[in-house]
């Protein structure tokens, strides 16, 4: 078990690739995303919806990319590899036989999109990418990638507009839009 939570760790290191296509500075870890990603769902979560579920899943939605590595979700192509989603499920369930039987089904929940406390933390997994692109934006913290079509840091807006579950999680986008567009004219 003390191995399992060590190695479930290294989530600490893991440096989003996406940014590091952009070459941004100091980019955040998968941890630090994790972490964004339960304070956007304890802030904005419906009443209605089960705090306790919703914010379990945020911490453990990327658990499986401490085994395989980020790998990011390509405009031109979705995910970087085809095995991506096979590849960590298996690493979710590794872990969750180490560590807590429950992060299975918490995970499998999240990658199906069964309940709406699902569909609502990916919409905010998605937020909070936008939202890092508009700080990375505001801070000129990147070079860009020149194997894109993509200006600043577009392709991160496109990738993620038509994937949201809900409604509140698609007017937050475009309200983070609309300030990353202001930001770019700046």
């Amino acid at each position: 078990m003390i191995q399992s939570y060590l190695d479930v760790l290294d989530l600490k290191d893991v440096e989003r690739t996406g940014w590091q296509i952009y070459n941004v500075e100091d980019p955040e870890t998968v941890a630090a995303h994790s972490w964004s990603l339960a304070l956007l769902v304890m802030i904005h979560l419906p009443e209605d919806l089960n705090i306790e579920k919703a914010l379990k899943t945020a911490i453990i939605h990327d658990i499986g990319e401490s085994v395989i590595g980020d790998l990011p979700y390509r405009a031109d192509s979705g995910p970087e590899s085809g095995d991506k989603d096979l590849e960590e499920k298996e690493a979710v369930e590794e872990i969750a036989e180490n560590l807590d039987k429950t992060i299975k089904g918490l995970y499998k929940d999240y990658s199906k999109r069964e309940s709406e406390e699902a569909k609502f933390v990916k919409d905010m997994d998605l937020i909070d990418m936008v939202l890092q692109a508009l700080k990375y934006e505001s801070e000129n913290r990147y070079e860009g990638n020149p194997e894109t079509s993509y200006e600043n840091l577009d392709e991160f807006f496109e990738t993620s507009r038509d994937r949201f579950n809900t409604e509140k999680g698609l007017k937050m986008f475009e309200n983070v839009e609309e300030r990353y567009i202001q930001e770019k004219q700046k």
